[in-house]
């Protein structure tokens, strides 16, 4: 019986450079329900981006927010949290210096490097030798083109959640596609209007990449046997469910290789992960493709939220790629080996 362990990443590329300077990224810490209603106002309100999480409606108490302040915006947050006296530490004084301190290696090359940042052409450049070089271990299948045409390796813009889609009606583009799969569509932790960061979509798979996944996965559905998705940040290995606080049926069986996988990545550099259901271990987000996936009848539905907890945020500087590949791997191997110790 051949077995497909489909493995879905979220890769990082570098975007067209955007100019972030005298932008900070603030942790503000809500100690009570007055905090977290200032917050989600400014969220609302404030032209701010979350970072940690995803939302504003996603606050409570006692959770640290992360949240990117452009520089017009600063002093209008600043006279709100000072009047507040919400907690606040700065976390990033100026993001555009940041943007650029995590590139550690500013030699200029047009070669794939495992620990550089690669934009997208070098990476798509890799997909194609790399299966090629390795024909025997790799086989590389185009399941679909993105709204700009470009063939689906599953990439995302860093700095970027959204597809890059239009919306009808606004001028506000795109869709979070990890909001956009047939998983409690569009209620908690997901957004009905098309300008936030978790903006669900039109309708269940209204963009095209999300749809070209769940048809690959549809058609393969019998030979799939662990969907991994990777994202950053936080330091969690979740699984189902994410879009309600019910636990999965196979709940027990998911936590104990989850631990298992968190202990071996710990295991080589120390890094300390925590598993657990989506809902309860982050917060509650409908439409991911993990929840989709496990429901789909893929059972073993995993998904990282990679280095860090919060230091730097989506901005890892280059000397930890490494490291953080080589824990993960360890993690990804682990629940590989049980799966595949495990099929009948």
């Amino acid at each position: 019986m051949k077995v497909l362990l489909l493995l879905g990443l979220v890769a990082v590329a570098l975007c067209e450079p955007t100019k972030f300077v005298g932008d900070k990224v603030l942790r503000l810490t809500p100690g009570s329900e007055e905090d977290v209603t200032i917050i989600r106002e400014i969220g609302h309100k404030v032209k701010v981006d979350f970072w940690k999480p995803d939302s504003p409606d996603l606050v409570t108490i006692g959770m640290n927010v992360d949240i990117h302040v452009p520089a017009a915006q600063l002093d209008m947050v600043f006279t709100i949290l000072q009047q507040s006296g919400i907690e606040v530490k700065i976390m990033f004084e100026n993001l555009q210096e940041a943007v650029e301190a995590q590139m550690d290696n500013k030699r200029a090359t047009k070669a794939h490097d495992y620990t550089k940042y690669n934009n997208w052409a070098t990476i798509n450049d890799w997909v194609v030798s790399i299966s090629s070089a390795n024909a025997d271990l790799i086989s590389r299948q185009v399941i679909g083109n993105t709204y700009e045409g470009r063939p689906m390796h599953l990439l995302k813009d860093r700095m970027w959640r959204k597809t890059r889609s239009k919306n009808s009606g606004s001028s506000c583009i795109g869709t979070d596609p990890n909001r956009n799969f047939d998983a409690g569509w569009c209620t908690t932790g997901a957004s009905s209007n098309p300008c936030s960061e978790t903006y669900c979509g039109s309708s269940v798979e209204s963009e095209i990449e999300s749809k070209n996944l769940a048809n690959f996965i549809r058609s393969n559905k019998s030979i799939i046997k662990a969907y991994l998705t990777v994202h950053s940040y936080s330091q969690l290995l979740l699984f189902p469910y994410s879009y309600k606080y019910g636990l999965a049926a196979d709940h027990s069986e998911l936590l104990s290789v989850s631990q298992g996988a968190i202990a071996a990545l710990r295991s080589l550099h120390g890094t300390r992960y925590t598993s657990g259901p989506g809902a309860v271990t982050i917060y509650p987000a409908a439409g991911g493709s993990d929840d989709w996936a496990y429901d789909l009848g893929v059972k073993y539905s995993y998904t990282f939220e990679l280095r860090d907890e919060g230091r730097y945020g989506f901005l890892l500087p280059e000397s930890q790629i490494k490291p953080t590949c080589e824990e993960t791997m360890l993690a990804v191997k682990y629940i590989a080996s049980y799966v595949l110790n495990n099929l009948y």
